[in-house]
């Protein structure tokens, strides 16, 4: 079992597949895009199904997400999920959604449960100008794709930006409304690769409660216990659709976190704000044995913190941007 030292169990594992991504994002990397990690050195397919396999068999984890990067990026991506859920986790997908159309119904059958999709904005020049791509319509024919295979309940992803996408909250929630996809609006977070990130910059949480609430009728979604779930959920005029909000910065949930990170290149990453990785690429290429790569993981979870720090002043932003970490 990985355990904190703070009685925090871990059994949600995010797997980044790759670092590269097809689309350029401005909150996570610069236009001219970022150098890429040599081949070698990122897991092979073999190496990833291994580590998700010790994770599962032996550490107690319940869920695996694959994440990038861009994960449709990966070649045997199929494969993977295929060889994954034969292991009985929970398998679960984030993306861009750029590759859905071609890619949603051989996951489904693969084994995937569910995808989770980033989109930022409906129109078409905003979408142009944050990803440096023209292919807002990949994306909401992607995401019909997921639908259409059965990928429920497909999870849209969106990041506000003051004065870029801040006024499409109401436009964003009526179409997923209207598709039946479950929105969740993310505070934006310090994992840019240009460092540029200012809390004075970013839309709250609040922020977004108050937009939505010009509109909607907001309640708390109480029919559940949110447990290590991320977002807040709230019912959409008394529901059954609700809208999610994950306040990671100014309403952090660590003290419920139950993930894990292992990127792309094979670290573990005990926080996604973590300045400190162990490496579990070097011990199996070395020969580890299954038993060695546990002890390894289980220390590197023992000595996860409290919380992020981002309210404290001597916090300082991972070396890693989101893209190279995974989400």
């Amino acid at each position: 079992m990985l355990t904190d030292g703070f009685g925090r169990v871990a059994t949600d594992l995010r797997v980044s597949l790759t670092d590269r991504c097809n689309l350029r994002c401005t909150y996570c990397m610069p236009p001219e895009g970022l150098d890429w990690l040599p081949k070698p050195e990122l897991l092979t397919d073999d190496e990833v199904v291994r580590l998700v396999g010790i994770a599962v068999e032996r550490l107690g984890v319940t869920e695996v997400r694959y994440t990038g990067g861009e994960p449709l990026l990966r070649r045997n991506l199929v494969g993977i999920v295929t060889r994954t859920a034969a292991l009985g986790a929970e398998v679960s997908l984030t993306t861009n959604g750029i590759g859905l159309t071609r890619l949603a119904a051989p996951l489904a059958e693969a084994g995937l449960h569910r995808v989770n999709v980033s989109f930022d904005t409906l129109d078409r020049a905003t979408f142009k100008r944050l990803a440096h791509r023209d292919r807002l319509t990949d994306v909401v024919e992607g995401l019909a794709a997921a639908e259409s295979a059965g990928l429920r309940p497909v999870k849209v992803n969106t990041v506000l930006m003051r004065d870029v996408n801040d006024h499409e909250a109401v436009p964003l929630l009526r179409f997923c409304l209207d598709k039946g996809y479950e929105l969740r609006f993310i505070e934006q977070m310090p994992l840019d690769a240009q460092h540029g990130w200012r809390r004075e910059g970013m839309i709250t949480a609040d922020e977004i409660f108050e937009r939505l609430s010009e509109t909607f009728t907001l309640t708390p979604d109480d029919r559940h216990d949110r447990g290590s779930a991320p977002a807040e959920r709230f019912l959409v005029d008394g529901g059954p659709a609700t809208v999610g909000v994950i306040a990671s910065v100014t309403r952090p949930f660590c003290g419920a976190c139950d993930r894990v990170r292992l990127t792309a290149d094979g670290q573990i990453r005990n926080c996604l704000f973590a300045r400190e990785e162990s490496d579990l690429r070097g011990a199996m290429r070395s020969g580890a044995s299954d038993d060695e790569i546990v002890e390894r993981w289980v220390a590197a979870v023992a000595a996860k913190r409290p919380g992020h720090g981002i309210d404290d002043p001597s916090f300082l932003q991972p070396i890693r941007p989101m893209s190279a970490i995974g989400g």
